[in-house]
This record gives structure tokens, sequence and C-alpha cells, in this order.
């Protein structure tokens, strides 16, 4: 058996980081019920009550499952409880259980046809949504709804805790149940074919420190089990019946790599504090509370954005106050006495809710998104800001208007804050009256009309992606023209230099939250033009406090400098390689 894979083909796979890390080790191929292959039959009447009380007890047993694993869910886990509770939540979910029952009463089929229309449906209403986010919460319905139909089929649950020996899982999709079953002693990596960055599948990867590669499509049909497999976590590469070279490559690669977290771990509590004494606040962005933990275990100062459209994504009718003020108090008192810059309701263009009722838009990264949508539906708007008041008296809270292109609606959005306001005066609800204020300098627009703006607002947030997106009038989904997208292309740097001078003029501070800001290669630039909070994913921040702890700002007055004499976008990437690399060889 040996010989024989020794002479078998490396096969190397490229699919999305789920967790960086490597592993080297043998796979172990999860099988599971397929949807796919499920029956489909009609019903007669006078079996109807029979099929709803099948699906019902399918329902319940699947509630049940999720509940054990709740009450054995190991220490390390217990900041994602959360979401397997939100699974619990989707099993009776209108648009999920509700449309089932519906379907079987009235066509005649049975539970598992219905329960695949039904997810059909859901598919096609996700299917225009390109944002990775959206694709993970995709997910979580495909999980519950497979959960559902091992249970109708009678089909044994899979018991990832019961594996004895220490092997890579592979499988065709991993909810975050199983994932919360894996011993870090047993499961060295996981790759599976479903699954993208922001899934809950990847989030409870990256607490485990797992190495995982997700998204490959067809894995399960190239490997068997105890195939020798190689997951790069960091590129998102998985390799079948690797070369004894490439075996020994990756192991010193692992070496490496735990020596380094060690080393990086120790300093990730320490603050970000530059050589010349400048301290820069590091924060993480996060999506979900159950990412707050992510941010603290990695040293982060504060949480610098919470995308607040999960609350609104994952359900079939708007949220109530009630519902948003317990999340953002949960993660208020989390960080406490650390800040939190909550980014309201940032919906439409990418993020499309499927109960709001409107005219389809031909481009809607152009239309009535973000403050345009809050500012026409006023209701939404205000019940929004009242929870965040009301959450403020908990915590060290401000809030950030997204898409600001003109103090016309920088001047609405207050108005509507201040009448909420008013709103909790009256009823005596305690809330934090001179909550600080920002907006997201995104669109042109904005950067121009700062200097008007800022006798409005507290503080400025650059959101580099869609900064640079409508400067640079790209497409960042567009293949043919992508290679254009770039955050150091001359116009983008000139615009954020802009708003920082702005800032530094009126005595107000400026963050980034954008991809830019996570990427150690743009620090020299960002620290030189006068950022003075940076805020990342998690998983980045040990990264930047190191890096920043090596840089004397002294240094990065001529660089930027020389940079604003460039002209193209290559050019300044060039310029910022050799001198960044000659900065690090002086110290």
């Amino acid at each position: 058996m040996y010989l024989q894979k020794e002479i078998q083909k490396e096969i190397r796979l490229k699919g999305i980081t789920g967790s960086p890390g490597y592993c080297v080790g043998e796979s172990y191929i999860l099988d599971k019920e397929h949807i796919e292959l499920i029956d489909q039959y009609y019903i007669e009447d006078n079996k109807v009550n029979s099929e709803l009380n099948r699906f019902n007890y399918a329902v319940q047993r699947a509630k049940n499952e999720l509940k054990t694993i709740i009450q054995n869910i190991t220490e390390e886990l217990k900041e994602h409880i959360s979401i397997l509770e939100g699974h619990i939540l989707l099993l009776h979910d209108k648009m999920l259980y509700g449309r089932v029952i519906d379907l079987i009463e009235k066509e005649k089929i049975n539970a598992e046809w219905a329960l695949k229309k039904v997810l059909s449906e859901i598919k096609s209403n996700f299917s225009s949504m390109a944002d990775l986010y959206l694709q993970g919460r995709l997910n979580d319905i495909l999980h519950v709804t497979g959960r559902i139909i091992r249970n109708l089929s009678g089909a044994e649950e899979v018991n990832i805790s019961k594996i004895d020996k220490k092997v890579i899982l592979i499988a065709n999709d991993l909810s975050p149940a199983e994932t919360c079953q894996m011993k870090l002693s047993k499961i060295i990596g996981f790759v599976i074919n479903r699954g993208g960055k922001a899934s809950h599948t990847s989030i409870v990867a990256k607490t485990l420190g797992i190495p995982s590669v997700l998204g490959l499509g067809n894995i399960t049909d190239l490997i068997g089990n105890d195939d020798l497999v190689i997951v790069d976590g960091f590129d998102g590469i998985v390799i079948i019946n690797p070369s004894e070279e490439t075996v020994t490559a990756y192991r010193k690669k692992i070496k490496e790599y735990d020596d380094y977290k060690i080393s990086i771990t120790k300093g990730s509590k320490i603050p970000a504090e530059t050589l010349d004494g400048i301290k820069i606040r590091i924060m993480g962005n996060i999506e979900l509370p159950e990412e707050v933990s992510s941010v603290k275990n990695y040293g982060g100062d504060g949480i610098g954005l919470v995308r607040t459209e999960f609350a609104y994504l994952r359900r079939d009718t708007f949220p109530t106050e009630e519902e948003l003020f317990k999340e953002y108090k949960d993660i208020a008192e989390a960080m406490f006495p650390f800040p939190v810059y909550i980014r309201t309701l940032d919906i439409n263009g990418e993020k499309e809710i499927p109960y709001i009722s409107g005219t389809k838009e031909g481009n809607p990264a152009l239309g009535l998104r973000a403050i345009r949508f809050c500012l026409k539906r006023k209701d939404i708007f205000k019940t929004q800001l009242r929870a965040i008041l009301r959450a403020s008296f908990f915590g060290n809270i401000s809030i950030i208007f997204p898409m600001i292109s003109s103090y016309e609606e920088l001047f609405e959005a207050k108005k509507i804050l201040n009448d909420a306001s008013k709103s909790l005066q009256t009823q005596q609800i305690p809330h934090n009256q001179k909550i600080k204020i920002g907006i997201m300098i995104e669109v042109p627009s904005a950067a121009i009309l700062a200097e008007s703006m800022i006798h409005l607002i507290d503080f400025f947030s650059i959101g580099t992606n869609d900064l640079t997106q409508y400067t640079l009038a790209i497409d960042r989904s567009n293949t043919e023209v992508a290679y254009i997208f770039h955050p150091l292309h001359p116009a983008v740097i000139r615009m954020v230099k802009h708003v920082v001078d702005v800032a530094k003029k009126y005595g107000k501070p400026v963050s980034m939250c954008g991809e830019m800001a996570g990427d150690i290669m743009y620090l020299p630039v960002l620290l030189g033009l006068g950022i003075d909070e940076l805020s990342m994913s998690p998983q980045s921040i040990p990264d930047v406090k190191k890096a920043i702890q090596q840089i004397n700002t002294c240094d990065l007055s001529p660089l930027v400098k020389e940079i604003f004499k460039l002209n193209t976008t290559n050019e300044i990437i060039n310029f910022l390689s050799n001198n960044t690399q000659k900065l690090s060889n002086s110290k």
C-alpha cells in the first residue's frame, strides 16, 4: 500500500482559506446523506397529518441533537454557543419550517421533497448576492436542512467526537455543530467542498486554530480514506499524495509557524507603540457577536467596525428594537471598557434583504443602499438608532453612518438620531445622550467635503474597499477590470491624505477599517499619513502590532513625500517594497 502511494502523482487543489496554518496527515472521509438523493412522492389526503407529524418529529429530533451538543460543548468553544442557538431558531423559521408545512398541506408531497423545494427557493433568493458574508448565512440554512433530512431518512448522526486517531477531515460540508465536536488532539485539519471565509464553520475553525481549506467543490471525488494530505490554510491549497520533497518542505513550514505563533502571541497584548513612542489603537472588525472573543484573544484594543446587517439578513422580518438592543448590549459589555464602533445598517447593494419589496435596481452598488435606504425608511433607521443608544449606556459605543455622500445626508441622519434620543428621554430610558458620531469615508464626495462636514461629527472612519471602488469606478467582482483595483493607486492615497489633513486641522481622529488596514505592507504609508486607529480582521491584529513596534515614524515623512511624486500604482508598490526593506534593515 505504501509503495502504491509513493508512485501516485501529486495533486494540488486551490480553494478558499478557512483558517490559517499547515498540517500533514492521513485523510478521514466523512460520509453524510446528500439532499440531492432524496425520494420524491405524492401522499394521499388521509396521510397528510401523518406526514406533518413525521416532519415535526424530525425537526424536534434535530433540535434535541443541537441542545445535546450545546450541553457537552468544551470550554474553549462556549463562545460559539450562539451559533448553535441560531440553528435551533432556524429550525422553526417561517421561511423554512412554515413554508415546508405549507407545501406538504397544499401540494400533498412528502416532507423531504417539500424541504428540497423550499431550499431551492431560498438558494434562488441568495443567488444574486456576491457577498461572501451572505453566502455564509446560506450555509447555516443548508446545515439545518441537512440535519432535518438525515432525521427524516433515519440515518445515524455523524459523531466527530468519536474519531480516535489523528486525521484530516474530508467532507462535502461541515456544520458548526459538527465543528464544535472536534477534538484538537484528533482533528489536525479539515477540507470541505462547500463554505467560504464568512461561514460559521470558518469562524469556529479559526477559534480552534485548525488549518482548513473550503470551497473546493469536488475533493470528496478525488480522495480516499487514509490518503496522505497536506493542508495549507494560508494559501488555500490542498495537496493529495504529496512527494517526499513536498512533505519535508511543509514540515519545515509547520515548525517555523509554530515558533512564530509562540512569539507573536506573547506580544499581542502589548500596546502597538512605535519605536519613537507613538501609540496606535489596533481594533477588530466583526460581523457576529461571537467574534468578540477573537478580538480580545488576539489583543485587540476595541472593535472598530460592527457590521450590523446579519441581524436583518438571517430572518424574514425586520428585527425588533429589543432584539437589536440585546445584541449591541452584549457586544458593548463584553468589550468594556474598550471602544465599540457600530456602523448603522448598510444593506442593499450586495446585501439585499429578500423581504424588502421594491424595484430591482440595475446597479445596486450605486442605488438605494446604506444611509440612503435608512433615510428613506426612517422607521427602520430610528428603531436601530434607539437600540444602539440604549446599548450605549452599558459600554463605550460610538456610531458610524455609512456611505455618506453629502452634507444634507449627514445633517438628516443626525436629526433622526436626536429624535431617537429625545424619545428615549421622554420614556426615561437610560442612554448616552452625548454618544460620539462618525462617518464612513467611502465615497469621493465625502472625502472632498470632509472639511464642511467635520463640524457635525467626532471622527472619520475610512473604508478603503469602497473608497477605492468608487474613486476608480471599478466593479471589484468584475474580473475584466479587477486588475486596476488597488488601494495604493495615487488617487486613492491623495483622497486619504486630504481626509487625514482635515481631521488633524480640527483635532479629530481618523480610523481605517478597510482591507488596507490589516496589511503590514501598507503600514508605513498609513502611519506616515497620520492615521490614528486601524481596524481589521481579528487574526491580523498580532502581525500588525508587531510590525508597528518595529517602525520609527520619524522615518516615514520623507517616504510619504517621495510617494506623492510618483504617478502610477506599480511605481508606488515597488518604491514602498524597496524602502520598507531598508527601514527594517536599519533597525
